[in-house]
């Protein structure tokens, strides 16, 4: 973390104009995690949980159904909801990072917010590939998860490039 400049560009508008899910994707969620995980997905900003949606739904159309990888996608991100950053200090966190600059107390937990929610995940006996994609999803891919499942859930991780939700199938 982070990404290239045009993947914090496109993030920081995904943030920026993200808007709140609605009761038929919030029933989605309830239904593809358990009430423990998605109370938890639930408390994270609007922006993360309509990044991790985008991210689930980008699973299902890929035709990857199982919950193991589509509760990867959703929950990846929930270390972040520590931070309590806005867009303004997500970007100022992420241009420190960048340029390898000292960083608040909670600048840190937003950049080490995969080992967070790995850390999180593990404690609450989530799947290995769910807690391994968080702790790696801004690394190599680790040997617990398959590599077009890796290859998936990478490419579900990117910004979406509209505002919709990918069209997802609420199941």
């Amino acid at each position: 973390m982070p990404g290239s400049l045009s993947h914090l560009t496109r993030r920081f508008f995904d943030v920026l104009l993200s808007k709140p899910l609605d009761k038929d994707e919030i029933s989605a969620v309830r239904g593809w995690l358990s009430p423990q995980l998605s109370d938890i997905f639930l408390s994270q900003p609007t922006a993360d949980q309509r990044h991790g949606f985008y991210a689930a739904s980008t699973v299902i159309e890929a035709g990857i159904e199982d919950e193991v990888s589509v509760a990867a996608a959703l929950l990846h991100d929930i270390g972040k909801r520590h931070a309590d950053l806005g867009v303004i200090g997500r970007t100022l966190a992420s241009l420190l990072i960048r340029l390898r600059l000292p960083l608040t107390r909670r600048m840190r937990l937003y950049r080490d917010h995969g080992q967070i929610a790995a850390t999180e995940l593990e404690a609450l006996g989530s799947d290995l590939i769910i807690v391994d994609f968080a702790r790696h999803h801004h690394r190599s891919r680790p040997a617990s998860i398959p590599q077009p499942t890796w290859d998936l859930l990478q490419r579900a991780d990117e910004p979406p490039k509209t505002r919709s939700t990918a069209g997802a199938r609420i199941t």
